[in-house]
């Protein structure tokens, strides 16, 4: 059994795998409670799809992704503000045809066949692909994201759960939503590099909604979801190497299917204040 256990981890791509896991659990699982609690799961998405002409950019150029991010997230917000200012359209639509438009150009981008080798990797993620810049990169953004999460961790609560008297306890609205962003998008950035465009949203959502059918207080939900979102990182490269299988997909279906055996055994257990 230990043996097992610890044959994975004598292959050098797998330990970088595994740092690159912990990253990603730790980000996308601490920021992925604010996202439930705000009920921003679908611009948690968005966001992943918005950017994704930029990364893809970003990528051919050989430039930071987190450049290319920040390039296609203002081009992002340009084209729906200016979709919304159309009657024919309106915000909600306006962000649905943007976004998808934006997913389609960075797929064309990414999959055709005069892209590089790798570039694909972008929309499913290639956990196992890990440099060193990738790591170092992914440590950064983690630690930014987790830091960030801390200190703006008294205006992101107060204006998760009472949004209206926000303002009146310090905490203004307008300062809540650009720190979430901001933290939003570092912990995305992390989870593409694991896990790609179409499967970071999983690492977001997933961790935080098992965790909160159990708790609903929220540092131990933090905690919870952090700690949840780094086991499935590491069962996923377990199921990985064991069943032959992608290992993106591997962490993504095991994230996904926690939330949902968490959600099967809360309706069976009295509700939890831990």
């Amino acid at each position: 059994m230990l043996d097992a256990l610890l044959e994975p981890w004598r292959e050098p791509i797998l330990r970088d795998a595994l740092l690159e896991v912990v990253f990603v659990g730790l980000a996308c699982g601490a920021l992925g409670v604010w996202v439930v609690l705000l009920g921003r799961s679908y611009s948690a998405e968005s966001l992943a799809h918005g950017m994704f002409p930029g990364l893809v950019v970003a990528a051919l150029l050989g430039v930071p992704l987190v450049l290319g991010g920040a390039v296609g997230l203002i081009v992002a917000a340009l084209a729906i503000a200016a979709g919304a200012r159309l009657r024919s359209l309106g915000s909600n639509t306006a962000v649905a045809v943007v976004i998808t438009s934006l997913l389609g150009i960075g797929t064309v981008f990414a999959l055709s066949a005069d892209s590089p080798p790798g570039l694909q990797n972008l929309l499913f993620g290639d956990v196992l692909a890990t440099s060193p810049s990738d790591l170092a990169l992914a440590a950064a953004l983690a630690a930014a994201a987790l830091i960030g999460s801390w200190l703006a961790y008294p205006y992101l609560l107060t204006y998760a759960f009472d949004p209206s008297a926000a303002r009146s306890l310090g905490a203004r609205p307008r300062v809540a939503e650009a720190a979430f962003a901001l933290l939003l998008t570092a912990a995305v950035l992390v989870g593409v590099q694991a896990l790609g465009n179409l499967l970071v949203v999983a690492a977001l959502i997933g961790p935080a909604v098992a965790a909160r059918t159990f708790t609903r207080r929220v540092p131990p939900l933090i905690a919870a979801a952090s700690a949840l979102g780094v086991a499935c990182g590491v069962g996923g490269l377990y199921l990985s190497y064991y069943a032959d299988v992608a290992a993106g997909a591997a962490i993504a279906g095991l994230l996904v299917t926690t939330a949902a055996i968490a959600a099967l055994a809360k309706a069976r257990l009295p509700t939890s204040d831990i």
